[in-house]
């Protein structure tokens, strides 16, 4: 599986990020609740330095709430909040600007002791592509939500967005993506929809993925596509399901394309279940 990346993009990107940086005052780092390690750009934490942070876990409502519960007291231990976001519905996203608040008060309040105005909180949300980024902006951003045009001492042409409450967002956030060093991170990334399926061998992929949900999910699969039997081999798994849905070309043979594709279409949409495929290390 070759997954490629563009060092002279990356680098462009990164500068970018780096110098709106300077302008807000939190950062939303937005991951896959499904796959938190994988979908972390490993750049983030040493690009934004101590900049405060608030972790989004969005598509909360597709992973499983026990292993989500996890990650969030993983990244407590590590001294960072984590909030369960459904950026469809826009579920935590009220607990994630409340935290934003917080993070900021001290920072503040000592401006206004200083005799500065108070100002709006300055947020911008950073991410790897495809991970729901926009969804989330979008469901920030409603439709009361105003530009607020350039600040003053700002790089011209940024622009900001007023957001319910006394917070601004920088509508041209940083695009990051990460160097594949685990071959790992690549399929996990893909099996989300991450990267683009044409991009990628979409039968040996609904492979992987199976043998994912063998190991932790073996029962949703079962009852998902009705199997019988033993169901221990990934390709098995493949050929019953196609069986079952009749997905059969000429000559009796299964049509793996097509079940490929219905079984990763369906683990995206949640038809299988909810699904964590990644769990943090065990001290």
């Amino acid at each position: 599986m070759n997954i490629h990346w563009y060092p002279g993009h990356m680098k462009k990107t990164k500068d970018l990020v780096k110098e709106q940086l300077k302008l807000v005052d939190v950062i939303f780092e937005l991951l896959d609740a499904r796959i938190p390690i994988s979908s972390k750009n490993p750049d983030i934490d040493s690009m934004i330095g101590t900049k405060p942070k608030v972790v989004i876990l969005n598509k909360a409502d597709l992973a499983d709430p026990r292993a989500t519960a996890l990650w969030v007291e993983y990244f407590k231990e590590k001294g960072t909040i984590a909030i369960p976001v459904n950026s469809v519905g826009g579920k935590g996203l009220h607990d994630v600007m409340k935290v934003a608040e917080m993070k900021v008060k001290e920072k503040m309040d000592a401006l206004i002791k200083k005799g500065r105005r108070a100002r709006a909180i300055r947020v911008m949300v950073v991410g790897i592509p495809n991970v729901g980024k926009s969804s989330i902006i979008n469901k920030l951003v409603n439709k009361k939500s105003a530009r607020t045009g350039d600040k003053p001492g700002v790089t011209k042409g940024k622009q900001w967005v007023r957001l319910k409450g006394n917070i601004e967002l920088l509508d041209t956030p940083g695009i990051l993506w990460p160097k594949f060093e685990d071959p790992e991170v690549g399929k996990k990334l893909a099996f989300t929809g991450a990267i683009k399926d044409e991009l990628l061998d979409t039968e040996t992929l609904s492979l992987y993925l199976i043998e994912n949900l063998l190991v932790g999910y073996k029962a949703n699969i079962v009852k998902r596509y009705n199997l019988v039997g033993e169901m221990n081999e990934p390709l098995n798994v493949l050929n019953e399901i196609a069986k079952n849905r009749g997905f059969i070309v000429k000559g009796g043979e299964p049509d793996y394309l097509r079940t490929a594709n219905i079984v990763l279409d369906e683990f995206r949409a949640s038809k299988i279940g909810k699904i964590t495929l990644e769990r943090p290390s065990v001290k």
